[in-house]
């Protein structure tokens, strides 16, 4: 796999904002949905946890205004009335000290009941570890609710990629869509975890603390809220810029990946061409992409904290300035002010809360916003519920589904028009016919039409136009389960899946028992080398089969379509990692397993080719030539000339 040099046009496309940041986030909240019951036990929870909470100041204040006025009275002569001691203290001429004792509950010459004071305290205190368990119980079932959410959004995504049509990988770098997969949800579930419990919670602290503070003074309440709207402000203008920057953060890590994806899998490519220092230059160039983004979306949106602190600082030095002046006068008692002066930090720390994790915010419906154009992207169309017969169910063993003849494995193509892009055809009007049982070769020069064509009878792209026959059965009125569980495929590219041989073997046919797999091993010959590994078939492979040669990998994939059982055959250049007298073996197999199926094979190698029932030449996407190969060669025309190179 070669590494892929950086399109500039792509690569540093300019930074964007989010499409619809609103649209987003409203979806993904609506993925809670399915928890309602949880969401309201949530909610209820909090409301309970904060209503509590937010009686602890005043009550705390009553301890104050206790104390305070035990000590106030203890200083006064006992047996006056309050408001002979007022008067008194008129009369001398202490008007100030008169208006104080005016807002007081003092008794003159009795000291602090320090009683009243211990219960009181005691109060606030059962009431704080109440408020405290309802939170925690709150935090548990939200906790509950999210991890069931993240859970459905990963199902959903799992089985969108499998509803996705081949176009939609070959047109991405697979990093980038294992970036949306796993980064990015990811990311929503850390965001989800931490912004909606944030955000309930200041919400109803905000208007909790709001009603309070309006009980205790109207005008002190309107000097606090005062600031809210400048603090709104600040949070949006610093908003606005901060969050294509967070797009951007996103959308370079996907490529960031998807350059690490790519370097991996092709690690001993890169090795051998000398591209390291390439390769290590153009991860330091999209790292530093994620660097910059990153830094300044962070940045940027860590300003929105320090900013809303400031402005409700502002509100706080007004509410003690005119408070205390209350307090003086006698309108309002010190445990007020106290009990006051807590509300406002209670009111403004929600605000800069919010203010303050709006990066995280931002940074969740960013990546939401990546993998709902996932979840939304084109799906491939529908099946038909028709599906093929098996050959148990017209020997006469129904299982439900639609009964008809035999299928033989006759393959027809009625002029077929293709292109991957609607402006670029790829296939023209081409018409074959592969008989049942048959061999046909497709040969031509690169980019032919040849591997597409089998992408066509495999289904993973539908025809433009004209049909595609298995049986006289158009492929498209069945569906492609049906279709690809008849055919059996070898690939140039072998794929392995990370476990035993005997497990990659079995890939082919998950119900075949023991005696199948090694038959299938011993037909495509791996029984005759993998009795020399340490662990025979129980030897683990890598997911990329680096522990085994390339030749092994391909032998193994052939024993894979051997234990298939396949009625169609497609052979992808499937010898062509092997050596000499392996390919003679191969061939061998081949032969066997090609008996009585109809057999597609993509190859360069004459000797892969000449005994095919039928070689077709192609060129641009229509068939030159077709015939037998001494057929072929008599007429001196394009196969002649393409053997003879």
């Amino acid at each position: 796999m070669m590494v892929a040099r950086p399109i500039r046009g792509v690569m540093q496309a300019p930074t964007q904002r989010s499409r619809d940041f609103t649209g987003s986030a409203v979806r993904l909240v609506k993925r809670l949905t399915p928890q309602r019951r949880l969401t309201a036990a949530v909610i209820l929870l909090g409301v309970g946890g904060i209503a509590i909470g937010v009686i602890g100041p005043r009550i705390l204040g009553h301890a104050t205004d206790l104390l305070f006025n035990g000590v106030i009275g203890r200083q006064l002569p006992a047996g006056l009335t309050k408001e002979q001691a007022i008067e008194a203290a008129r009369t001398r001429g202490d008007t100030t000290f008169a208006d104080l004792l005016s807002g007081m509950n003092v008794v003159p010459g009795r000291g602090v009941d320090f009683g009243a004071v211990a219960r009181t305290l005691l109060l606030a205190l059962c009431l704080y570890l109440v408020a405290a368990l309802l939170i925690w119980l709150q935090a548990r079932l939200l906790n509950v609710a999210v991890q069931r959410t993240m859970v459905a959004l990963r199902s959903d995504v799992q089985d969108k990629v499998h509803r996705m049509p081949l176009s939609y990988f070959d047109s991405r770098q697979r990093g980038e869509v294992l970036s949306r997969v796993t980064n990015d949800v990811d990311n929503i579930q850390t965001s989800l975890s931490m912004t909606i419990s944030q955000l309930m919670t200041s919400v109803l602290t905000v208007l909790a603390v709001l009603v309070m503070m309006l009980t205790i003074s109207p005008l002190l309440t309107l000097l606090t809220v005062v600031t809210v709207p400048l603090s709104l402000w600040a949070t949006r203008a610093i908003a606005r810029r901060s969050q294509r920057l967070f797009v951007a953060q996103w959308r370079n890590t996907g490529r960031l990946n998807a350059h690490i994806e790519e370097t991996y899998s092709g690690f001993t490519i890169v090795k051998t061409f000398g591209h390291r220092a390439h390769a290590q230059d153009r991860f330091r160039e999209l790292n530093d992409e994620v660097y910059e983004a990153s830094f300044g979306a962070q940045f940027l949106s860590g300003l929105v904290g320090p900013a809303t602190t400031f402005i409700g600082n502002l509100s706080y030095v007004a509410v003690a300035v005119v408070g205390g002046v209350q307090v003086a006068t006698g309108q309002i008692t010190l445990g007020s002010i106290q009990a006051f002066i807590q509300y406002v930090r209670q009111f403004n720390q929600p605000l800069t809360q919010v203010a303050g994790m709006y990066n995280t915010l931002q940074s969740g419906v960013a990546s939401a916003e990546r993998v709902f154009d996932l979840l939304d992207a084109e799906e491939e169309p529908p099946d038909a519920a028709r599906t093929f017969v098996t050959a148990r169910e017209s020997a006469g063993v129904s299982s439900g589904t639609e009964r008809s003849r035999r299928v033989t494995g006759r393959v027809e193509f009625q002029h077929v028009h293709f292109g991957y892009d609607p402006e670029t055809p790829v296939i023209e009007d081409l018409s074959l016919v592969a008989e049942p049982g048959s061999t046909v070769a497709i040969v031509g020069p690169t980019g032919a039409g040849k591997t597409t064509l089998v992408n066509l009878l495999m289904r993973f792209y539908d025809v433009d136009s004209g049909r595609i026959l298995v049986d006289d059965v158009d492929i498209s009125t069945v569906s492609r389960k049906s279709l690809r569980s008849r055919i059996g495929m070898v690939l140039q590219d072998t794929w392995l899946l990370g476990g035993t041989i005997y497990d990659n073997i079995a890939y082919g046919r998950p119900d075949a028992d023991e005696d199948d797999v090694l038959e299938a091993a011993r037909a495509a010959y791996v029984d005759r080398f993998v009795h020399s590994l340490p662990d025979g078939y129980q030897t683990r492979v890598s997911d990329d089969g680096g522990n085994i040669s390339a030749g092994e990998k391909q032998l193994i994939t052939i024993a894979r379509a051997v234990l298939a059982r396949p009625q169609l055959l497609i052979l992808d250049e499937a010898t062509s990692s092997v050596d000499t007298r392996t390919e003679l073996l191969i061939q061998q197999a081949m032969a066997e397993l090609r008996r009585d199926r109809t057999s597609f094979i993509i190859a360069h190698r004459l000797s892969t080719i000449r005994d095919a029932d039928l070689i077709v030449v192609m060129d641009a996407g229509r068939i030159l030539e077709r015939g037998t190969h001494a057929e072929l060669v008599a007429k001196r025309g394009a196969y002649w000339a393409m053997i003879q190179v």
